[in-house]
């Protein structure tokens, strides 16, 4: 049956139209008049075609944004009035019938072509404006075209995709949990999942050899520039009889042909570089390294360990050396500095070499020639080199770190056109909460221990997990692990983390139980989605990669949530609201 709003797409729109009638439909981006000719910007979702009329009066009443629906005949502009700019710019349409479907209001809150010049609370209260912005529109479809790609590469590799249950029970799995009160059952409560976690582990349970979907995920974690409030989606992956190395194999395939397919910039081959959790802490100061970074860090505590500068004695030195710099002047040296306060550090040391191998620098009279000749040895350093220093007690990595990414921002070091990945593993199973006092997980706690059982016979702080990440540009792009599929491993480890039998019985219910029936060694992993497209539209804030994010603060704008409900719908889910004092 023939649509009555239009037989042509504007995208399709093109000289071998000319003479022939059109019905075409979209919104008004613009409305010109050139000394009473009324010229009219026509868009849908592929293309925008120029609008004109004998009708003095065709356009009365039309507003921008209004969508319209006209018959006409498409004729050629006449060659100085091209617009090169569109791929209908060399013709027009001669309007001879107009219909307004939807009208628009004269005032808008914001022109849409420019939208994404407008603040982001604004756009998102009316994204539905905002969407019609070819740019913003185009990462959704974007978005869209490596959906199906990613699905398209694991139908290939025979993973099955199966969806899984949005309403779940609370679990401890590291974030906060949004929760759901139950009708039905008085003053229980169900959970938004954190993500498919249990339930990919039961399918392995229950046969199934490969697993994936593109799984929401909820957690009530605060937004950053790559991680949106609330929701995001991930690939999610599961291969039962697997090991760490297959799981490896898949994620390198998923990554570099998505990567290779959507970007022209350069990849690293594969395999992808591994890197222990303990180097990547030690030379990049981060378990999330940019490699497009050249800069690493150097451990100088040794060095240092007899030294009479207090500053580093008795704590953890880092040094970060860089060739060539000597000659930069005074201004910056303090520019850095001031850096460094911001990030917590009282300021940055450092010493410039000379051309006889002397030092200069605000820290060369505190060292020793002893001391002298060791940094030089340790660091490589030459002429003209600047080795800065970094001293902490418990925070020295972390503040390497942060001052190796600034040194490349600002001696513009980190290469744009690439995209550098790497696989970080052997994390440690468990780190030492101060304010409890006792163990936490300090990734997945259903990882499973390298050495199984015979583990936990050393140093807890020494256990290594079968866990890793998949890092591209210093954005963590994947976790996954070896999981932990053995009843009396997982009551073990659970136990050190505070968690009683009776806790693993009742709060993982599912796996306590199914462990029980033969668990298969399973292993998986989980792409994140939304990080994966902003890298590839090279985006810097994650909500412009999804049709309706939250804002920053966690409220969605345009509906209005999170809002009150009625007292009924409180008294049905047996709820009542505290005052806030």
């Amino acid at each position: 049956m023939e649509n009555i709003y239009r037989n042509c797409y504007l995208s399709k729109l093109d000289e071998s139209y000319v003479g022939k009638d059109v019905r075409v439909c979209g919104w008004v981006e613009n409305i010109r008049d050139h000394g009473g000719v009324i010229f009219v910007d026509l868009r849908d979702q592929g293309g925008v075609v120029q609008l004109v009329s004998n009708d003095d009066k065709m356009f009365d009443n039309v507003t921008k944004e209004s969508s319209i629906t006209v018959s006409g005949k498409i004729r050629k502009r006449d060659e100085e009035d091209y617009n090169d700019k569109i791929s209908t710019g060399t013709i027009e349409v001669l309007v001879n019938e107009l219909t307004i479907l939807g009208s628009a209001l004269n005032t808008l809150p914001f022109e849409v072509m420019t939208s994404t010049n407008v603040s982001e609370d604004v756009r998102l209260k009316y994204r539905y404006l905002d969407l019609r912005n070819p740019k913003v529109k185009n990462n959704v479809l974007f978005r869209n075209k490596v959906i199906s790609y990613l699905r398209e590469i694991m139908t290939n590799e025979e993973f099955t995709e199966i969806q899984t249950p949005i309403l779940t029970a609370s679990s401890p799995e590291g974030a906060r949990d949004f929760i759901v009160p139950s009708r039905k059952y008085h003053g229980k409560f169900y959970a938004l999942p954190q993500a498919p976690q249990q339930f990919k582990q039961l399918l392995m349970v229950a046969g199934f050899d490969k697993y994936f979907q593109i799984a929401p995920c909820f957690r009530d974690e605060d937004a950053r520039s790559d991680r949106i409030y609330g929701e995001f989606y991930q690939l999610d992956m599961e291969m039962s009889f697997a090991t760490e190395e297959d799981v490896y194999g898949i994620g390198e395939k998923v990554f570099y042909e998505t990567f290779k397919k959507f970007s022209n910039k350069e990849i690293s081959s594969r395999p992808f570089r591994r890197i222990s959790f303990e180097e990547s802490m030690l030379k990049y100061g981060t378990d999330k390294p940019d490699l497009r970074n050249p800069l690493e860090i150097i451990d100088l505590t040794e060095e240092f360990s007899d030294t009479e500068f207090k500053p580093f004695r008795g704590v953890t030195v880092r040094g970060i050396k860089v060739n060539n710099i000597g000659d930069k002047s005074n201004s910056w040296f303090n520019d850095l500095v001031a850096y460094a306060k911001t990030i917590g550090m009282p300021g940055i040391g450092y010493i410039t070499v000379m051309d006889d191998m002397s030092f200069k620098g605000p820290i060369d009279k505190f060292l020793s020639d002893y001391e002298r000749e060791d940094l030089i040895k340790k660091a490589g350093l030459v002429n003209n080199d600047v080795l800065f220093f970094i001293a902490d007690r418990k925070n020295a990595p972390k503040l390497a770190g942060l001052i190796r990414d600034e040194l490349g921002r600002r001696l513009d070091l980190i290469d744009k056109n690439k995209f550098e990945f790497c696989i970080i593993n052997d994390f440690p199973m468990y780190e030492w909460n101060e304010e409890e006092e006792k163990y936490d997980f300090t990734h997945n706690p259903f990882s499973m221990p390298k050495g199984g059982m015979k583990a936990f016979d050393g140093d807890i702080e020494k256990i290594v997990a079968h866990q890793f990440d998949f890092v591209c540009n210093g954005i963590e792009l994947a976790s996954g692990a070896v999981r932990n599929h053995d009843l009396e491993i997982m009551k073990k480890a659970f136990s050190i983390a505070g968690y009683s039998e009776d806790d693993l019985r009742t709060r993982f219910k599912g796996l306590y139980t199914a462990f029980q029936y033969g668990a298969p060694p399973h292993a998986g992993m989980a792409p994140g989605i939304d990080r994966m497209i902003m890298l590839l539209l090279d985006e810097d804030n994650i909500r412009e990669t999804i049709a309706f994010p939250m804002s920053a603060s966690g409220a969605d704008l345009m509906m209005g949530a999170p809002g009150e409900v009625t007292e009924a719908q409180l008294r049905e889910v047996h709820i009542k609201v505290r005052d806030k004092n």
